[in-house]
């Protein structure tokens, strides 16, 4: 599974992108205002935007990682199918949108393994990687990263090292690092450091916020000063400017998630030709690992 890498230059860090397959009405910031109750009674947009970032993919030549709800994958199946046959990796982002550091260890495994089945059925692979909803691994959630690895995932990628209203563990190693000795690895969000902090380097909100030569030259420092890979994301909804607005959410809520969005697709397809990318698996494949061979079934039974 090999994203484009362009231009030839074989001492081109390859940067890893990745997709958070929600739909507009799941995200952290709209959870006060939309009951999960009504989820299946609003406007699903969630295929056609995915599919739209297919598009831009295909076009770019470039392969990532799609971090997919198992409630998407439930009701859009052959979307989940079309990810996978368009060469991506599939990997899971939890189940409910729930975050880990609310419901707990218990309810956690649940819905990870909930997760992992429905987008294994739908997609016909093995899932190894998980995004945490809303990055809610942290120090709250020790626990976390050795269920991971109880329930068959092989990595992390759900801690954003910065200080965030909603999210963030500004204290965590900005690289891969292994929170638990029985866990996963833990492939955190890129960030660049200056003025003595953190600073966000990934992500869609911020991608959208910022100028984008102020993004392309921090995501250019970490490949270039650093030597390390850096990691993307963003949300199918980020390219949907006509998605419905949600005028009960905090206003602060509405600026971070509606502004940009007329400008995301060209930005995006600009990000796509300026970097080299790939799947998570195939930048990380050093710190993840392979896999561990299925045990016969006589060894299994004995």
């Amino acid at each position: 599974m090999q994203g484009r890498i362009t231009p030839a230059d074989a001492g081109e860090t390859i940067n890893a992108m990745s997709v958070d397959v929600e739909d507009w009405f799941q995200v952290q910031a709209f959870a006060e205002a939309i009951p999960r109750e009504e989820w299946d009674w609003l406007s699903c947009r969630v295929e056609a935007n995915t599919e739209l970032v297919l598009e831009r993919f295909a076009e770019a030549g470039v392969r990532g990682t799609f971090f997919t709800l198992g409630w998407v994958a439930q009701r859009h199946p052959a979307l989940v199918r079309r990810i996978v046959a368009a060469g991506h990796e599939l990997a899971s982002h939890g189940h409910g949108h729930e975050r880990v550091d609310s419901i707990g260890a218990e309810a956690f495994r649940a819905d990870i393994r909930r997760a992992r089945r429905l987008l294994e059925d739908a997609g016909g692979v093995a899932v190894h990687g998980y995004r945490a909803p809303t990055f809610s691994i942290g120090p709250h959630t020790p626990w976390a990263h050795a269920i991971l690895a109880e329930e068959g995932y092989r990595y992390s990628s759900s801690v954003f090292p910065v200080k965030h209203d909603l999210y963030g563990a500004p204290d965590a190693p900005r690289g891969p690092h292994r929170p638990h000795p029985d866990g996963v690895v833990e492939l955190p969000m890129t960030t660049v450091r200056a003025f003595g902090r953190s600073l966000p380097c990934s992500g869609g909100g911020w991608f959208r916020l910022v100028p984008y030569r102020l993004f392309q030259a921090g995501l250019r420092r970490v490949n270039q000063v650093e030597r390390r890979p850096g990691i993307f994301y963003f949300h199918p909804w980020e390219v949907d400017p006509e998605q419905p607005r949600v005028w009960q959410a905090r206003r602060l809520s509405r600026f971070r998630h509606y502004t940009g969005l007329d400008s995301m697709v060209p930005r995006l397809d600009r990000l796509l030709r300026d970097f080299a990318w790939a799947s998570m698996a195939d930048v990380f494949a050093a710190e993840i690992g392979e896999p561990e061979p299925a045990l016969p079934q006589t060894a299994m039974a004995g």
